[in-house]
């Protein structure tokens, strides 16, 4: 590793601890580059080796009051990811969420009063998961860990372990097994 190639790393992590600084807790070496927006008013935990991009478009991290976010160790979000939190959205280690990624654990407003405020319910991440390019994760939903999840899909329905699921709504293609080293 070269020098100049320590030094951009040191200096993405110095950015990293001062954007993520209204975070309730922040692990080891974070890397953050761009100006995400980080609006916690409830809890914000992230793991450690949290990379971050927010240059081509803003990302930007939620919190609402009572709300939580988890972001697990190893995680990769890339820019224009978008996620919201009312009640819990946890995101498991080694996960990654591809580009204009949206997680909102609430709708915002009733359907049949936009007046009243809707109910939350929590979004889960196993370990491992990726998110292609696009993809919505609804309110409620799981995703087991190591599933793929295609560009562009609408998850409603929680998905399985070991699965890619893809399209609007996301349904499972196929299982798979994960090989261990």
């Amino acid at each position: 590793m070269s020098l100049a190639w320590k030094l951009d790393n040191a200096w993405h992590v110095l950015l990293g601890l001062w954007r993520l600084r209204k975070c309730t807790q922040v692990g080891r070496l974070p890397r953050v580059y761009g100006r995400p927006s980080v609006i916690n008013l409830g809890e914000m935990i992230i793991g450690d080796k949290f990379r971050f991009l927010s240059t081509t478009v803003k990302s930007e991290l939620v919190t609402h009051p009572g709300g939580r976010l988890e972001i697990g160790s190893g995680v990769f979000l890339n820019y224009g990811a978008s996620i919201s939190a009312h009640k819990l959205v946890q995101i498991g280690d080694g996960s990654q969420l591809g580009s204009y990624a949206c997680l909102m654990d609430n709708d915002y407003h009733s359907i049949e009063d936009r007046d009243k405020p809707s109910d939350s319910q929590p979004i889960i991440l196993g370990k491992n998961v990726w998110l292609g390019v696009r993809v919505i994760v609804l309110k409620g939903v799981t995703i087991g860990d190591n599933s793929v999840i295609g560009a562009g899909s609408v998850v409603t329905k929680n998905i399985p372990p070991n699965s890619l699921a893809a399209g609007v709504p996301a349904k499972v293609i196929r299982t798979f097994e994960v090989k261990k080293p």
